[in-house]
């Protein structure tokens, strides 16, 4: 019976293979619209252009020759060589133009406010008879000679350190007062060569009236400097009187060497004193 089935399959594939084959000759475009046939496809796939099989395998790229080096001989390549006797030294060619030049930077401009009429310095110290110091600023007052500490005057024919005394007074003047100077805000290392007061009074017109400095010539001062030397004022005067000081004591005696040891001694041999109990056992 299972034979049966089988031979009955076997034949009916080929009667429904012949069926498609018959019934498929024409297909059904869409509704409207005319019929294309099998036999129409098949020869528009003939009339195609037939690519070979091989067409979507990318082509092999050229193959890039190696890069080498030539060889060249130092002989013809490198610099003869020279002694240092025939090298010469040339001078640097000058620049094309000032753009190159690295001047100096220009210092800035200070721009001072309208009502500004000094700096004013704190705790100054006189280093010298007409020079101040105070906040980093080294001042020297304008229209002063100033006087050294090292200077000597004479008084009738003996000399006396009126440099010393003179910076003497001018410290006493300032000592704990605030000093104005027409000095920039920021101070600096040199010595500026400015006015300076103490509220109205001008520094540089009491050094020269009292006769602790001189006035420079065609300066403001000229004729304050006149009176001072001729009232003998200051270093125009006489010297200190040192009479009616108290003498100078006498050196103190030196002061007893105290002993090596607290041991008595007897023909260098030191013996422990004998007042003192034993040590208990």
């Amino acid at each position: 019976m299972r034979l049966f089935h089988l031979a009955i399959a076997a034949l009916a594939v080929p009667a429904m293979a012949a069926l498609v084959v018959a019934g498929g000759r024409t297909m059904q475009r869409g509704e409207g619209s005319g019929t294309v046939t099998v036999d129409q496809i098949q020869a528009d796939v003939d009339a195609a252009p037939q690519e070979p099989a091989t067409s979507a395998i990318p082509a092999p790229q050229p193959i890039k020759p190696a890069p080498h080096s030539r060889s060249i001989d130092p002989e013809m390549v490198a610099p003869p060589p020279l002694t240092p006797e025939e090298l010469q030294r040339v001078e640097p060619r000058a620049p094309l133009s000032d753009l190159a030049l690295a001047g100096p930077p220009k210092p800035p401009k200070l721009k001072m406010p309208d009502d500004w009429n000094g700096t004013k310095l704190f705790q100054p110290v006189a280093s010298a008879a007409g020079v101040i110091e105070a906040k980093g600023y080294s001042v020297a007052l304008s229209g002063v000679d100033v006087v050294g500490q090292d200077e000597t005057c004479t008084d009738d024919g003996k000399d006396w350190a009126c440099g010393i005394r003179a910076r003497t007074a001018f410290r006493a003047f300032l000592r704990g007062r605030a000093v104005v100077c027409t000095v920039p805000p920021e101070g600096g290392r040199d010595l500026i060569t400015a006015e300076c007061r103490i509220g109205k009074q001008d520094v540089g017109q009491w050094l020269v009236e009292n006769g602790w400095a001189r006035a420079a010539e065609g300066g403001p001062y000229v004729e304050a400097g006149e009176k001072a030397r001729a009232a003998k004022k200051g270093i125009f005067g006489s010297g200190p009187i040192l009479t009616g000081l108290a003498p100078v004591p006498p050196a103190p005696s030196p002061a007893p060497q105290a002993p090596g040891s607290i041991l008595q001694e007897e023909d260098g041999v030191l013996t422990p004193p004998t007042d003192q109990p034993e040590p208990a056992q």
